[in-house]
């Protein structure tokens, strides 16, 4: 048995979620539903409209990867991180989340002066999210963050799509899924969102090479990598790049493919208040079913489960206490 069930790599951010109105977005010329990369200035003129909508604490640590490695670790399977944070109060809080989660991480030795990306999170009334993301350090993210032996002894390399938005950070998902594959371990990858896969879309081919073990993306992102509208076109072209797959549709559930057969995963109802994080989770609960040995529709279903439990709550992750009994609550253990 391995070692981490996951070796993430992706940008770590420090989430400010603020509650706003559709017409709100439209002022501030905001994409509904999109990672948008900022810079510091526009993200301060973005607080500065929004003042007083604050609805949860801005301290709390975020990131595609880093949300889904906390979750598998949550829920009982050891995974490993790397990121790039600043020597900064913000840098320190992200490490003591990783590390309160049972995160094994990158980040033991001298930090380098700058500041750790933010991401300012704005929840519409029908609980979608749209994302302002300022990098800051995480943008240099390089190879000189990978841990090789750490990476050899998981059994899936995860990397966030968003990772392609960085030439080195693109270069250390290549490398990392280079190591990966050498070793001969499973390699998966998050398209992460819409935009990647449509404007980002050469270098996203990089990332994913010949071949991945497993994608995971949502309905958008797979008609937007096999650029059409047709559903079943989308997943034949998945086919063509990727052994498995999964696709997450919002409320009408998921799909998942094991390398022979599609299954559909019911969507788990809920009262939706705050889709930050949801495909986070999902991805994180996936790997840690499929890390006890469950079949694609099993770990499916408990992925949805979660998500459904994280869209009916603020932020992108659940209280700790929460994934031990939702393990419990739907594996009887």
């Amino acid at each position: 048995m391995k070692k981490y069930v996951a070796y993430g790599i992706g940008a770590a951010l420090v989430d400010t979620e603020i509650k706003v109105e559709d017409s709100e977005l439209v002022q501030m010329n905001v994409d509904k539903g999109m990672m948008t990369l900022v810079d510091g200035e526009r993200q301060a003129e973005l607080l500065s409209h929004l003042e007083g909508h604050l609805v949860k604490a801005s301290h709390a640590s975020g990131g595609s990867a880093g949300n889904s490695m906390i979750a598998t670790a949550q829920f009982g399977g050891p995974t490993f991180m790397s990121c790039k944070v600043a020597n900064d109060a913000d840098g320190d809080i992200y490490i003591a989340d990783l590390e309160a989660a049972g995160v094994d991480h990158c980040l033991n030795g001298e930090r380098e002066e700058g500041t750790t990306g933010k991401c300012l999170v704005l929840i519409s009334p029908d609980a979608e999210r749209s994302m302002n993301s300022h990098l800051a350090i995480s943008e240099t993210l390089s190879v000189e963050q990978l841990v090789p032996d750490a990476i050899t002894r998981s059994e899936y390399l995860y990397i966030e799509g968003y990772q392609v938005t960085s030439a080195t950070g693109r270069a250390a998902a290549i490398r990392a899924r280079e190591i990966a594959e050498e070793a001969g371990v499973k390699t998966a990858i998050s398209f992460s969102d819409p935009g990647m896969v449509e404007f980002f879309r050469e270098g996203m081919e990089e990332m994913v090479g010949q071949r991945v073990n497993l994608v995971f993306c949502n309905e958008a992102e797979a008609l937007g990598w096999g650029q059409t509208d047709n559903l079943e076109v989308a997943i034949e072209k998945l086919k063509q790049v990727a052994d498995t797959f999964v696709i997450t549709r919002g409320s009408e559930g998921a799909l998942t493919f094991d390398g022979s057969s599609l299954a559909e995963i019911p969507p788990h109802r809920v009262q939706a208040v705050d889709s930050n994080g949801a495909g986070d989770m999902f991805a994180g609960a996936f790997l840690y079913a499929l890390s006890r040995g469950e079949d694609f529709p099993t770990a499916g279903r408990f992925a949805s489960l979660a998500a459904g439990r994280v869209v009916a709550n603020y932020g992108p992750r659940l209280p700790a206490a929460d994934y031990p009994a939702l393990r419990a609550e739907f594996f009887g253990d």
